[in-house]
């Protein structure tokens, strides 16, 4: 029997150079249809422009919901728009100009930063004390998870309103402190600017802790165990093993968390809002930033959406620097 002799294709010399051995993909090669060089499996059969029609719903998403409210926003704080539409005129710098004097907004400046220096401290330690405290598997400890997590499901507006009634004069807090005998009057948590402004640190701290203490259980999942086998077989307590082993395991938890807290601390809203009434507590005193956005931005009879524009825009600098801050210093924490 006589074999037969196939003879070989025809090659073209673009696809003779991109096919020989230790080729590198040319410019030709990138602008031809089909997969790029080297793949296999499925990927010798996909187009290029596959991946991005199936992410085209979510990029189209954020392109409508996020940058065109931003570059809409940016717009506007250049102009004296108002808040039900109608003409509007560019009057250029003239609304950051009435910011850097406005005393107002840098009242609501200070409240918003001093809200996240205080808050985000908190809420990196405790909620880590609080993983660390229900990650043992005892009898019954699923309980007590999801007891700390029942606040996170709660609406906020639910629990503004809970704690209106604890701390209002006649409240259950006052109640108890003035039957225990340990005050002769009513504590005003609700009337003092001050106390407006703890409580309503208190209310975001008492909400996030079971959000961020799964955070946390994830981390100290990924800590060896070896570790603080080796370091109590050494001698070393209970205390000393958390801030030498566990810390230092989770810090790139720590860092999420401070990033996240600090975010949500100066865009922080309906805490003030129940806490301190509609006008942001006595005279407008426990105004955040968007609480003051709110007033200068929506009023449909004073408000101005340029001037309200130009704060946001104020707002999301501040946030960037805070973020890019946390990279940085997450950036050194990993070198």
């Amino acid at each position: 029997m006589t074999a037969q002799i196939t003879k070989p294709a025809a090659v073209s010399g673009a696809e003779r150079t991109l096919s020989a051995p230790g080729a590198k993909p040319s410019r030709l090669r990138a602008l031809l249809p089909g997969p790029a060089a080297g793949a296999n499996g499925a990927a010798m059969y996909r187009r290029w422009w596959l991946p991005w029609l199936w992410t085209a719903p979510a990029i189209g998403c954020a392109v409508v919901f996020g940058v065109f409210p931003f570059l809409n926003t940016l717009l506007l704080s250049f102009t004296d728009a108002k808040p039900l539409g109608g003409a509007a005129s560019f009057v250029g710098l003239d609304n950051y100009t009435r910011m850097l004097d406005d005393s107002d907004f840098w009242l609501a400046t200070r409240n918003s930063i001093l809200y996240a220096v205080i808050v985000v401290p908190l809420m990196v330690l405790l909620p880590l004390l609080l993983a660390v405290l229900v990650e043992k598997n005892l009898p019954g400890i699923g309980f007590f998870r999801s007891a700390f997590y029942t606040p996170v499901l709660a609406s906020s507006v639910v629990v503004g309103l809970s704690w209106q009634w604890l701390l209002s004069d006649d409240g259950l807090v006052n109640t108890w402190l003035e039957k225990a005998h340990l005050i002769r009057s009513a504590i005003p948590f609700l009337s003092d600017p001050w106390l407006i402004l703890l409580s309503a640190m208190g209310l975001t701290l008492w909400k996030g802790l079971g959000w961020y203490m799964v955070f946390y259980l994830a981390a100290l999942g990924n800590v060896p165990k070896e570790l603080h086998e080796a370091a109590a077989m050494d001698g070393a307590g209970s205390v000393r093993r958390f801030w030498h082993i566990t810390v230092p395991g989770v810090r790139q938890a720590m860092m999420l968390v401070g990033t996240l807290t600090g975010i949500g601390s100066l865009r922080v809203f309906t805490e003030i809002y129940m806490l301190g009434s509609s006008t942001g507590g006595p005279g407008g005193a426990d105004r955040t930033l968007p609480f003051y956005i709110r007033d200068v931005g929506l009023d449909p009879i004073t408000g101005n959406a340029g001037y309200g524009s130009a704060v946001s825009v104020a707002l999301f600098l501040l946030t960037l620097g805070l973020t890019l801050l946390a990279q940085r210093l997450t950036k050194e924490d990993e070198s």
